[in-house]
């Protein structure tokens, strides 16, 4: 009897301890990222080179070492876009829209590891995070007043400054360079890809990559085209035409629609990586069915929960993903084009350690997405990697934004007092408690 109780109490106290492990491991993990510090841009207000509020722009830079001293990897950070004076005025009031919101300390995960284990092919590079605070993916150029409100579009200025920054840093000597971004920062980069090649050296390697980035010029479920509507008015209030490419405005009847990927792709000349969800949450939410196009909330389960979703659900989304894939038929026989486009309900993939590369992330034929990226940067084989539709890939995260989330470890306080109760109830007699 002695014996059993004493293993019962042992299996309690293991039980107990087991979370506490998990934490201790999650503290651990936490205590090795990387944060690095914000660089306020100088004299940047000289060149009208301010955030929607007026502030200074930002960036973050972790410096290269040993062999890749001289290798730059710029990101784009994202945040959508504000296409009225509205909306824009509200932005400027949070993160999104000044850099006096920000955090001063930003962590490098996925891409921006300086861990080789979790960034194998670029974490001795200069990994440089670039802050978003204009609200038209870095490519604005116009000054709204209103009233006693001043409104500074200067997206374009913004990217000119931080450039013109990083140059004598080490920038003008770099020999190769990834220029990459996350949702409206992944729109940036069809933007500003050739842009940044321009600007360096010949002898520079400059290739580009968009995560979660292509946005679809497509209709919603209600046959508006609201984002076209959106991205009408963004170009028009931020003064964002004038820097669209001039082939692209001219080939199409409305030169705003170059402001979607879509369009701009066909006449980017530097290599180019396309990371994208086939059904990106960030798109199926807002763009494919918008709340607007869903007034008595029929998709409120499906996008809160896949598994949910009915089955004319679910052929309307497959509808969504063979759009994507349409769009992106000619690029898909481009030599110097690469592509990892899966099947997972996720938006940005490449800064989060778990679906960049860890030992349970999304793969495609088995291979990662830090996999599949670096094959195509150093050319080692052919990059190009579309999944099955879903739900067959049975690796992914299926990352749909929720409150739910968060607290997926039982605090340790709570493992100790169960565990103590646990123990107290076998070793007392029934009669004492």
């Amino acid at each position: 009897m002695r014996n059993s109780s004493f293993f019962a109490i042992l299996l309690v106290i293991l039980v107990g301890l087991g979370p506490w492990r998990s934490i201790h491991s999650l503290e651990s993990k936490q205590e090795m990222r990387l944060s690095v510090a914000m660089t306020i841009v100088p004299h940047a207000g000289s060149l009208g080179a301010v955030c929607l509020d007026g502030s200074p722009p930002a960036y973050h830079l972790h410096r290269g070492f040993g062999a890749g001293a001289r290798n730059w990897l710029l990101q784009f950070e994202g945040g959508g876009w504000c296409d009225d004076v509205s909306s824009c005025l509200e932005r400027s009031r949070t993160r999104r829209g000044s850099t006096r919101y920000m955090n001063k300390l930003e962590v490098f995960s996925g891409i921006l590891s300086n861990n080789p284990s979790m960034n194998p092919d670029f974490y001795d590079w200069n990994r440089v995070k670039l802050r978003y605070c204009d609200g038209a993916s870095f490519a604005g150029d116009s000054v709204n007043h209103n009233g006693t409100t001043v409104l500074y579009f200067r997206g374009q200025r913004i990217w000119d400054a931080i450039i013109l920054d990083l140059l004598p840093k080490g920038l003008s000597q770099a020999q190769k360079v990834l220029l990459s971004g996350c949702s409206a920062g992944g729109l940036a980069t069809f933007l500003h890809c050739d842009d940044l090649a321009r600007l360096l050296p010949k002898a520079t390697t400059v290739k580009c990559m968009s995560d979660a980035g292509f946005f679809l010029d497509v209709k919603d479920i209600s046959g508006k085209n609201t984002i076209r509507s959106f991205f009408s008015s963004l170009v028009t209030l931020q003064g964002v035409q004038k820097y669209l490419n001039r082939n692209c405005a001219g080939s199409l009847d409305y030169p705003y629609q170059c402001f979607f990927p879509q369009h701009a792709l066909t006449y980017i000349r530097s290599p180019y990586f396309i990371l994208n969800s086939a059904y990106d949450v960030y798109q199926f939410h807002h763009i494919f069915v918008p709340p607007s196009a869903d007034p008595y909330g029929h998709w409120n389960r499906c996008k809160s929960n896949p598994a949910a979703c009915t089955a004319n659900q679910i052929a309307i989304l497959q509808g969504f993903r063979s759009e994507i894939l349409t769009a992106l038929r000619l690029f898909g026989g481009s030599r110097n084009g690469g592509m990892f486009i899966n099947s997972c309900f996720a938006h940005c993939q490449s800064e989060l350690q778990d679906t960049w590369i860890a030992w349970n992330s999304p793969r495609l034929h088995n291979k990662t997405i830090a996999e599949v990226v670096g094959d195509w940067y150093f050319e080692r084989k052919v990059a190009k990697e579309i999944d099955c539709p879903y739900p067959c890939d049975h690796t992914c995260h299926n990352h749909i934004p929720s409150s739910q989330e968060d607290g997926i470890y039982v605090p340790l306080h709570c493992c100790i007092i169960i565990s103590l109760l646990l123990i107290t109830c076998m070793v007392l007699p029934s009669s004492s408690i």
